[in-house]
């Protein structure tokens, strides 16, 4: 069990970091939109902080364009050092806080739920350091692993339950209209989406698997089968929808998924 939770938190820091070098490449390709004269410009968002002074400073500081660039730069590079050489407590605690600034200058989220469940694994990853740092990493990661599949299996499940009262979801209707507004949308109209049977067939697919996300931390095969199963659902969801950080951020939580089944499940 030692091994095993160690190579799952390994597993967990290189989607991890997979999916941080995928966003910040994002932000420095979108810093003329975030700089002074963009149309995301801290001038304008700042004003959020008006009731905090200090705090307002202090983000109008990072939010210079050349100030922000380097960070990014250094994002960047600790994003590489991530996936090569593992983490460490300086490098993590790196990560989550300027990706705690990232969040906070969007407003909560730049790309939604994607960049919450990174936030929650990156939440995880500095609980394994921090009580690696004073017990030891089989602790650590125990401690994480769980936090982390605590966030993702309730993501799951609250998302599946949404559906499953939804009347539009649970007779199809719902899905061919989420599809629509795609990247790659209109659908065709020739599309197996818009026929009542397969679109029927489809929702409750997704429905009964992120309703079984329970039965998928009762054993270990169940979770390898469920994690199958995510894996195929958001690479359709990044087709469909142009996610760049979907799927990553995804995946780097269901190493998390894993140990639990198999704590559970023996």
């Amino acid at each position: 069990m030692t091994h095993l939770v160690l190579i799952l938190g390994r597993l967990t820091e290189c989607f991890l970091a997979m999916g941080l070098l995928i966003q910040t490449i994002e932000y420095l390709y979108l810093r003329d939109s975030t700089g002074p004269k963009g149309v995301w410009a801290f001038s304008l968002q700042g004003r959020d902080f008006k009731s905090a002074p200090l705090l307002q400073a202090f983000f109008g500081w990072l939010s210079q364009d050349a100030v922000y660039f380097w960070l990014l730069l250094l994002r960047l590079m600790a994003c590489i050092v991530l996936f090569v050489a593992g983490g460490s407590l300086p490098l993590i605690l790196f990560l989550f806080l300027s990706g705690l600034f990232i969040v906070m200058r969007w407003r909560g989220a730049f790309n939604g739920g994607s960049d919450f469940m990174t936030m929650a694994v990156m939440t995880g990853c500095v609980l394994a350091y921090v009580i690696g740092r004073w017990e030891d990493m089989e602790l650590g990661w125990r401690a994480g692993m769980i936090y982390i599949a605590i966030q993702s299996a309730t993501s799951y499940f609250i998302s599946g339950g949404v559906k499953l009262l939804s009347a539009e979801w649970r007779s199809g209707q719902a899905l061919p209209l989420f599809l629509d507004g795609g990247v790659y949308g209109p659908l065709s109209r020739f599309s197996p989406y818009w026929f009542g049977a397969v679109a029927k067939t489809v929702s409750w697919a997704f429905i009964l698997w992120e309703c079984s996300i329970p039965l998928a931390l009762l054993a270990w095969p169940n979770a390898l089968i469920f994690c199958a199963v995510g894996l195929f659902f958001v690479v359709w969801v990044f087709w469909y929808f142009g996610l760049n950080r979907f799927v990553f951020a995804w995946l780097s939580s269901y190493p998390a998924l894993c140990f639990i089944a198999s704590v559970i499940g023996g």
